[in-house]
């Protein structure tokens, strides 16, 4: 089966598809076909918007779904599209908070995502320049800088998962490739020796890893499952050798390998996005 989703805001909407795709995936038997309509904020657009969802309704002949975070009432799509199911996540728990803060909500579009706090945003804006600037092993002289170092085999989530730590929690994080060579030195890399407690390490299985690599580099030693093996076998021993701690990576989300590596190592986030 399959439902058509939208996700409506007068503002960017990922508040709307952050919350919206949470609650979807508990219904695992049913395939949503979402459609993301931002900066809904006159009642102009407002109306266009309805129009797009009316449509889509009779195309489907099933009643579409509407996650919204309109702030302003005057601009609600209840009243103008009843041939859909609404889920108003903001008037959901807003009204709740005034009446528990005895304060009413300022219902400021955009509020979620504007820069209230310059000195965070632009520490965040500075670790995602420090990460971007120390991937795998980029100016290693100046890692006192860095709040965590993540090493781990070429293509086992290394950037992805830095740039994500960097742009959502403020922390600055370098990473280093372990390679063919650094597995004959039976010890760290001579770049890695005075940050081993910034140290935490990524694995990943295989068979995943050659499925990723002959993505890149198709009909190539590198993304044979041979030698995935044995880099994978290496890089494992030589961070159980060096008691460096380590995850795998093969089937955590980005999201959920930064949020656990923070709490696996104790680091303080510093930018709330």
């Amino acid at each position: 089966m399959t439902r058509t989703v939208f996700f409506i805001s007068d503002s960017t909407a990922i508040t709307a598809e952050m919350l919206g795709h949470s609650l979807l995936t508990q219904f695992s038997g049913v395939h949503f076909q979402g459609v993301t309509i931002p900066f809904v904020n006159t009642p102009d657009k407002a109306e266009e918007a309805a129009k797009t969802i009316r449509d889509q309704a009779k195309a489907d002949s099933m009643r579409p779904i509407i996650i919204s975070t309109l702030i302003d009432p005057a601009l609600s799509l209840r009243n103008r599209v009843p041939e859909a199911l609404h889920l108003d996540l903001f008037d959901t728990f807003i009204s709740t908070l005034e009446c528990e803060l005895d304060q009413n909500a300022s219902h400021r579009a955009g509020a979620a995502h504007a820069i209230t706090d310059i000195t965070e945003y632009m520490n965040r804006m500075e670790a995602v320049n420090f990460t971007m600037n120390h991937d795998d092993g980029v100016h290693p002289r100046d890692l006192a800088e860095a709040d965590i170092i993540l090493l781990g085999v070429s293509r086992s989530g290394k950037t992805p998962t830095c740039l994500y730590m960097a742009l959502q929690f403020g922390v600055k994080a370098a990473n280093y490739p372990l390679t063919e060579e650094d597995f004959t030195i039976q010890g760290l890399p001579k770049s890695l020796q005075n940050w081993r407690k910034k140290l935490f390490g990524l694995t990943i299985d295989p068979e995943r890893l050659t499925q990723i690599r002959s993505e890149r580099a198709p009909n190539t030693r590198y993304a044979t499952l041979e030698n995935c093996r044995f880099e994978v076998s290496e890089s494992e021993a030589l961070m159980r050798h060096c008691s460096i701690p380590y995850l795998d990576t093969s089937t955590l989300s980005v999201e959920e390998l930064a949020t656990t590596i923070l709490h696996r190592t104790g680091l303080k986030r510093q930018a709330f996005s």
